[in-house]
């Protein structure tokens, strides 16, 4: 018989992990099987046999019943075909979230298979577009062209479906021209969401081997720091508001899965690689599910990985109180919002008034942050290009006196 979680798991969010994609880009370190044909149709349904029955068992066991946004991640989820449609459905037998997502590349998004998703109760996509130049896109080892992008974009939306774009910079062969004319396609073709990152050399990736070879692959941060920028400008212009370190929407339109990553709600990840965050009361109630030991005293949260797809193995990392409210300090720094006097006032209860006044002054002096009239204290222009100055005050704050 499954325990059932207690009324005081209140956990808002769902990850689901799909760890498979048609081709690994040159950059990618995440986890995910470049699988195709009948390989890849083997591999996704022993995985989403897996998949389906530990989403049945988190709802049998009242854990989805609070959900109110779910994210299909990958890899590539729509490589599923037919499939995924069928995952976002089991997910709404169990819970009725606003929102949810699901990640998807251009060249395996079809009309049927948008409309598929919208029908089954997708409400948005998440479209990893990265660039509107193909040399670009070539060059880190994408699928699909830029018309494939745009195209990809406005299938979507007849779908009905909300859409986001991901774009990258710092790409090998991007230019400040480059970078412009990326924006304006994008701006162009109408998403109701942008995300703008830049461009990372993971160690062991194809990239970076290249770049070890050629120096002049190195992402240029001057750049990035310049194309960052530019995109806050012309997004901004264009009527999409920032509202997390690197994300902009349309009013309405933000990603709430996202922010309830920055602010601190506790999150089930489901699939292998997925991370979930859990009270440590929560943890506890799902014990049977997640295995492991108990939260244990003094513990606060409980932060873990999924590591294999049978849900057997698990990462986990405790967190006490401290530790948990200068996290959400932190994240909430991601946020163009900042944090509230709420989560303030706790910090200085739980962390004593001294070091995070001093905190708090530290990041005043140095430009980070500044006061709004509501109360909040929020990142500055400055703090948001020098989010890990900002990020470290904050993390910096979990340390024993």
């Amino acid at each position: 018989m499954t325990a059932h979680v207690g009324r005081r798991a209140m956990v808002s969010a769902l990850y689901l992990h799909i760890p498979f994609c048609h081709a690994r880009c040159a950059y990618c370190d995440f986890d995910s099987r470049a699988l195709r044909g009948a390989a890849l149709d083997a591999a996704a349904d022993r995985y989403l046999e897996a998949l389906l029955a530990r989403v049945d068992a988190l709802g049998d066991a009242g854990a989805l019943a609070d959900v109110r946004t779910a994210y299909v991640g990958g890899g590539t989820p729509t490589v599923l075909g037919d499939r995924l449609p069928e995952l976002v459905r089991r997910v709404r037998a169990w819970c009725s979230p606003s929102e949810l997502t699901c990640e998807a590349n251009p060249e395996s998004l079809s009309a049927e298979l948008a409309a598929a998703l919208a029908e089954s109760g997708a409400t948005r996509v998440s479209l990893g577009v990265q660039s509107l130049e193909d040399a670009e896109l070539a060059a880190i080892g994408r699928l699909h062209t830029a018309e494939g992008a745009l195209e990809a974009v406005a299938r979507a939306r007849a779908a009905g479906l909300d859409v986001s774009c991901d774009l990258m910079c710092g790409l090998p062969g991007q230019t400040g021209e480059s970078w412009r004319r990326t924006l304006a396609g994008a701006v162009a073709a109408g998403p109701d969401h942008v995300s703008v990152y830049p461009l990372t050399l993971e160690e062991g990736t194809p990239l970076a081997r290249r770049a070890e070879a050629d120096p002049a692959l190195e992402p240029d941060e001057d750049l990035q720091a310049w194309c960052m920028a530019e995109a806050r400008r012309e997004l901004v212009a264009a009527g999409y508001a920032p509202y997390e370190v690197a994300s902009y929407a349309r009013p309405g339109h933000e990603c709430a899965h996202n922010v309830a990553y920055w602010t601190g709600e506790s999150y089930l990840g489901v699939g292998r690689s997925a991370a979930g965050m859990l009270s440590a009361p929560e943890w506890d109630g799902l014990l049977a599910l997640l295995g492991g030991e108990p939260a244990g005293p003094g513990v606060a949260r409980v932060r873990y990985v999924q590591r294999d797809d049978e849900a057997t193995s698990f990462e986990v990392e405790r967190l006490s109180r401290r530790e948990a409210i200068a996290e959400d300090l932190m994240l909430g720094m991601r946020m163009t919002r900042g944090v509230g006097p709420e989560l303030l006032a706790r910090a200085r209860e739980a962390l004593d008034e001294k070091s995070v006044g001093a905190a708090v002054d530290e990041a005043l002096t140095r430009g980070l942050v500044a006061w709004a009239p509501d109360g909040r204290l929020a990142p500055t222009e400055r703090g948001w290009l020098l989010g890990n100055e900002l990020y470290g005050l904050m993390w910096g704050l979990a340390a024993d006196d």
